[in-house]
């Protein structure tokens, strides 16, 4: 064997083995080798990204400011680049854009140089330092929101102190009445400081072992009185689910405050859903969400189809005194005070929202190891361990969220499909009419355009019925298709899902869609 075979079938393997992507291109940018993992990366079919030029996989922008570098190398060897690595951004075949790591090598060929790009996706890293940084800023407000009202109690209990012992004195009529005003304000801002000691975590709790749809059920009864006939509260809770551990009347002051959040959003009244589940988290799940420990987790949805929030809003949810309602007499304390009630029961919340659509906050309570009732711990979870691959079918992935779109590509090639991607309805339907081998459609419900995943559903029943339909949704599913403009009814996987349970949907639907 000569030794040029073996410098090949050696690159090959290295090529092959390497999870990064890896780009060879000559010194004009065009590309003359890529392994799978860079396929993969940017979209393209085996071999589809040869002859392209490197300037393809960036945006304009960046392509212009890497090609500007390479030209003042070859000129003068100005090795700003060479043997380096630096944080770019790289563009998908669908147009959208991804965090990259390059690091570029050089290597000769003859007179003509060759260059070898090892490319680094880092959407997950990305998203991780994100939702870090999230969680350390509400901690940080956290503590400084408990010093301060550590500090503040004290001041306002010689404040009160003072203002009783005055109340002793033999005063005017006048005065009295002062002195009880001062008192009663007093009090509030005692109140004030008491539900700040929440959010910071450091309230009086008292846990114990509960059942969450027993205390929901009691509270769900008193809203629906409360609330008006305006508002329509429905229920679905999962049989038999694990205790956890909670102080049950802050959880119930918890439900309380989520759905007068919930009706502040709706106005002329609306839909509210609470569903009680229980759930798995694991490497999978962490993908979509991070900052959980793995684990069995008993979760409450709160659902409305009220106004929504903005990505700013959504960003600022949790924090203390943050508002949207000044002119409703809203505090900016009812979010913060649910959120540091299930931080402080060693729970996890999410929020998913879009405007115009409605809201859903999770809640995740750490489940008991002990069974409640009849239930049994060692029983596998819905859904079962077995995941069901798929056989190479085809799957038209219709998502408008870059990242969402990220790990929902990834966990599909996982489980064996080809993915075609698509960034709204819009698109996915023009795919629909050129291409002839999709197999399903799974397409997110709320997206921009003129057709939302329940519309393009809908024409996709019409005109091609053996194609399998997958919706998703952050929102409860009743809760978003009462907005929906068609009466037809599909599947729908609810955000965030377990891996597990995107498999086995697939696989039945693709199984009755095939016989």
């Amino acid at each position: 064997m000569s030794k040029d075979t073996t410098d090949s079938d050696l690159l090959n393997a290295i090529m092959s083995a390497a999870v990064d992507a890896i780009v060879v291109s000559d010194d004009v940018g065009n590309i003359v080798q890529a392994n799978h993992a860079a396929h993969s990366m940017f979209g393209y079919e085996e071999g589809g990204l040869l002859g392209h030029n490197v300037g393809d996989l960036m945006p304009n922008a960046i392509a212009a400011e890497h090609d500007a570098f390479m030209t003042r190398y070859l000129k003068g060897g100005e090795a700003k680049i060479i043997g380096t690595g630096r944080d770019v951004e790289g563009m998908h075949r669908s147009g959208r854009t991804f965090p990259l790591h390059l690091s570029i090598g050089e290597a000769k060929s003859g007179n003509s140089a060759l260059f070898v790009a090892i490319l680094h996706d880092l959407t997950r890293r990305t998203a991780s330092e994100e939702a870090l940084s999230r969680t350390m800023r509400l901690d940080a407000i956290g503590h400084m929101t408990g010093g301060i009202s550590h500090d503040f109690n004290n001041i306002l209990t010689v404040v009160i102190g003072n203002l009783e012992l005055a109340g002793l004195r033999e005063l005017d009529e006048n005065t009295a009445e002062y002195l009880k005003n001062a008192i009663a304000a007093a009090e509030m801002g005692s109140e004030l400081t008491s539900r700040l000691m929440i959010f910071a975590r450091k309230g009086t709790l008292n846990p114990e072992p509960a059942d969450l749809g027993h205390i929901c059920r009691h509270t769900l009864d008193l809203l629906r009185r409360t609330l008006g006939e305006n508002y329509s509260i429905k229920s679905d809770f999962l049989d038999d689910t694990s205790r956890v551990l909670i102080d049950p009347i802050q959880f119930g002051s918890a439900l309380v405050n989520l759905a007068v959040n919930a009706r502040d959003a709706m106005p002329d009244g609306g839909r509210l859903l609470f569903q009680i589940d229980e759930i798995e988290i694991d490497d999978a799940y962490m993908a979509q969400e991070t900052d959980v420990k793995p684990g069995r987790y008993v979760r409450l949805m709160v659902s409305d189809d009220g106004e929504g929030m903005t990505p700013e809003s959504q960003r600022r949810a949790f924090e203390p005194f943050f508002t949207t309602k000044a002119d409703k007499s809203g505090t900016g304390l009812g979010l913060a005070m649910v959120y540091g009630f299930v931080r402080q029961s060693g729970g996890h919340i999410t929020l998913y929202s879009e405007v115009g659509h409605g809201t859903s906050f999770g809640l995740y309570f750490p489940a008991l190891t002990e069974p409640s009732g009849a239930s049994d711990l060692s029983r596998p979870l819905k859904p079962e361990n077995v995941i069901d691959k798929g056989n190479g079918e085809t799957v038209l992935l219709v998502e408008d969220n870059p990242k969402v779109r990220q790990i929902s590509e990834e966990r599909l090639r996982a489980l064996g499909y080809e993915i075609i991607v698509a960034n709204d309805g819009d698109s996915a339907w023009r795919i629909l009419n050129e291409t002839e081998n999709v197999d399903l459609v799974f397409s997110d419900i709320v997206m921009p355009g003129s057709l939302n995943g329940h519309d393009l559903a809908s024409k996709i029943r019409v005109k091609f019925p053996k194609i399998a339909i997958l919706l998703t949704s952050g929102y409860a599913s009743d809760v978003i298709t009462s907005k929906m403009r068609s009466s037809q009814q599909f599947e729908i996987l609810h955000k965030p899902y377990h891996q597990k349970e995107l498999a086995r949907r697939l696989a039945a639907l693709l199984r009755l869609s095939s016989d």
